[in-house]
């Protein structure tokens, strides 16, 4: 069992880096800085993004933000159980597989779905919504899957750290917003440049899991396999399942993305808060190998994405003539630009999605 043998639990006190084993306090500490200064920034540029008339129509009829929240605290807790089963992973490691598939969206999906063209507005919304519903669903979740091997009673939610990742999603993407609305030729530039920070982000992500944490990786083999596949899965899941409710493409990529990005953070924080630190140093070099598979397979499939459009527009500019590169597609049903692919958002029967 997972549980101390006194009942208690003792509160680990040092950051990730302590529970990965003793590195200098001020380099995490300092790098954190900086990735949450850019993560701000990055949210700030996604903000240009949003039209304030779209907001208002997901929120009149969210039924996107519904197929992916049921993918969100539906399939991804769900398959997090299975592979813990099927893989027979230790109680310990396993307890840190669920939490993390439990956890509500993370920012990175965001920055992934404006690389695959996704519908900014609806995973803006989307990640916004899951962290306040995390609150509730969390504990719901990990009481269902958790109660084998360890006395939930146990387990903390860390409701301030929730809410202060919800500032700080909130409070960037309405300053977004309100340029956009304000000053819309100033938030295309302003968007060009977060897109690069973007990218610079998720390098420095990578870096600094591959640089600062090389000890984390001397696990056992199902937990490598385990952190590798979940990403993947819940990107695929989401996708899916999007596509069986019949969703339009822009939407199914947005909802993928919101599934298999979990919030990697609340995770290690919960971990911290809930078990001695002798478990804490076992169970949370999880959310550091899902985040980073999950970061390596985003960038797979932006990457991939990419060649694909810039494929598929220079075979419709052969074919059609070159006046097709300098125009555009739009979409007047609810105002997306379809980013030169007119099949992008294929035809829904009325009588299955009301839009």
């Amino acid at each position: 069992m997972v549980n101390n043998s006194s009942g208690e639990t003792t509160v680990g006190n040092g950051s990730l880096a302590d529970g990965l084993g003793g590195l200098d306090d001020g380099i995490p500490q300092s790098l954190q800085v900086v990735l949450t200064i850019m993560l701000a920034m990055v949210a700030f540029s996604l903000g240009c993004t949003v039209e304030v008339p779209k907001l208002w129509f997901y929120l009149r009829r969210p039924w996107g933000v519904l197929v992916g929240l049921i993918c969100q605290f539906g399939l991804m807790p769900l398959a997090a159980y299975l592979l813990t089963t099927g893989f027979s992973v230790p109680p310990v490691q396993a307890v840190a597989v669920i939490i993390m598939g439990c956890c509500p969206g993370g920012s990175i999906s965001n920055i992934i779905t404006y690389w695959l063209d996704g519908d900014m507005d609806l995973s803006i919304i989307m990640t916004g919504c899951s962290t306040v519903l995390g609150l509730g669903m969390m504990p719901l979740s990990l009481y269902m899957y958790t109660h084998f091997w360890v006395d939930t009673a146990y387990i903390k939610i860390p409701y301030f750290n929730i809410g202060i990742t919800l500032i700080t999603l909130v409070v960037p993407v309405a300053s977004g917003v309100a340029v956009k609305y304000k000053w819309p030729k100033t938030a295309k530039i302003i968007l060009r440049a977060g897109s690069v920070v973007g990218v610079l982000l998720a390098v420095v992500v990578g870096l600094a899991s591959i640089l600062l944490y090389q000890g984390s990786w001397h696990v056992d083999t199902s937990i490598v396999i385990i952190g590798s596949v979940f990403p993947l899965l819940g990107y695929s899941a989401g996708f899916i399942m999007a596509v069986i409710l019949r969703q339009p493409w822009q939407r199914c990529r947005t909802i993928a993305m919101e599934t298999g990005a979990q919030n990697v953070q609340i995770c290690s924080t919960i971990l911290q808060l809930s078990f001695p630190p002798e478990q804490m140093a076992i169970m949370i070099i999880f959310p550091l190998i899902y985040a980073s598979f999950q970061l390596l397979t985003g960038l797979l499939l932006v990457t991939a994405y990419q060649i694909y459009k810039k494929t598929h527009l220079r075979r419709i500019a052969d074919a059609s003539g070159p006046e097709l590169q300098s125009t555009p597609s739009v979409n007047s049903g609810n105002g997306e630009i379809n980013m030169g692919f007119e099949n992008d958002h294929r035809p829904v029967p009325t009588q299955v999605v009301i839009d």
